[in-house]
């Protein structure tokens, strides 16, 4: 029996969705790594044997990072996540307290049966009390990090910690500006406080698209979100276009839920242009990595056209030239040459949707 688009479609995008798990297998290699350094590091510091420390600070070390990369527990990850700052800390150290203790079982178990260490496997389960300290504390020292990454951004978090742009530099990057539609018309039936909520969760729901795609939202002004990427890691594997019909399929398998909480679906409109940027850290207090120049300002202003036109995903045709090859099931409809204020030349774009059927 012949598939149906839609149904190839969705297959398609649960792959693409599938490959964020393994698309970095470094980190299966890396956490086990720095756990045993961790385990060496204590090993020094309370002169205790090494072998046995580190292989206490893999099987302890290693969940708990893989936990903070989403790899494991990831749903219980993302609750505790959107949850205030006291209480994602008392959760993730709960989280954390199981965790080491399980590990630290596991870790004595290897060790009485491989290594011969203890007389009991019971025995060799106990652990010290300084050695719960330090896990606990390195734990937390954990927590406090990722938090901190969450609450600024990972891309914005490792590019302070870097100093990647302390000087200006010239870049290509890729901008989607994304605008939840019909925000004030919700604003108006249920209020600030009910919209805020609302747009949290869609803002929400976009991060685990641009997690998928490998972008940055950058910022959030009012109702929209701004999405970037490096030029060549938005524009593999169409991952920039990817990112926005990710988007849309998370919202429509979730319509039932949209609808029960918020008595609607949330809507969308979503621009994409690319090209050459000034990408400077600035601010003394308080840092921001921001973008400078025409591109910017276009994409801004194609949000306006994208309404003016009715069509809610506008990309320019500087961006498609560079992809290439549209994700199965998308097709491009040239718009034509239109002109963008602010610049000297009209900007060529097209209207991006699913195929009829899909």
């Amino acid at each position: 029996m012949k598939s149906h688009p839609g149904q190839s479609l969705r297959h398609e995008m649960n792959i693409w969705r599938g490959r964020d798990r393994f698309r970095r297998p470094l980190q299966w290699l890396l956490a086990p790594i720095v756990g045993a350094v961790a385990g060496l590091a204590y090993a020094l510091m309370f002169d205790v044997e090494a072998l046995h420390s580190a292989v206490r600070g893999v099987f302890i070390g290693t969940p708990i990072l893989l936990y903070e990369r989403g790899v494991i527990l990831r749903r219980w990850r993302n609750v505790i996540r959107q949850a205030a700052t006291p209480v994602f800390v008392v959760a993730t150290i709960a989280t954390y307290v199981l965790t080491i203790l399980i590990g630290n079982a596991a870790a004595g178990t290897a060790l009485h049966h491989l290594l011969g260490y203890m007389s009991t496997a019971r025995e060799a389960m106990v652990m010290s009390e300084s050695g719960l300290l330090y896990s606990l504390g390195v734990s937390t020292l954990v927590a406090f990090v990722f938090r901190l990454r969450d609450l600024i951004g990972p891309s914005l978090f490792t590019s302070l910690l870097l100093g990647r742009y302390h000087r200006p530099i010239k870049e290509e990057r890729i901008f989607l500006f994304l605008d939840v539609s019909g925000s004030t018309h919700f604003a108006d039936r249920y209020g600030d406080l009910e919209t805020q909520a609302y747009l949290g969760q869609i803002f929400n729901a976009l991060a685990s698209p641009v997690r998928r795609s490998q972008g940055s939202i950058d910022d959030y002004i009012g109702d929209m979100a701004v999405v970037t990427w490096p030029m060549d890691r938005g524009m593999r594997d169409a991952a920039c276009l990817r990112c926005v019909f990710d988007f849309a399929a998370a919202i429509r398998d979730q319509a039932a839920a949209w609808q029960a909480r918020f008595g609607q679906v949330p809507e969308f409109r979503a621009v994409l242009h690319c090209g050459p940027v000034v990408t400077a850290e600035i601010g003394l207090e308080r840092h921001k990595i921001a973008y400078f120049g025409d591109v910017v300002n276009t994409t801004g202003r194609l949000e306006s056209l994208s309404k003016a036109l009715g069509q809610p995903i506008l990309v320019s045709a500087d961006l498609l030239a560079g992809i290439r090859v549209l994700p199965p099931h998308v097709v491009a409809e040239n718009l034509g040459f239109h002109v963008i204020r602010g610049r000297d030349e009209p900007l060529q774009i097209s209207a991006v949707r699913l195929a009829l059927g899909s």
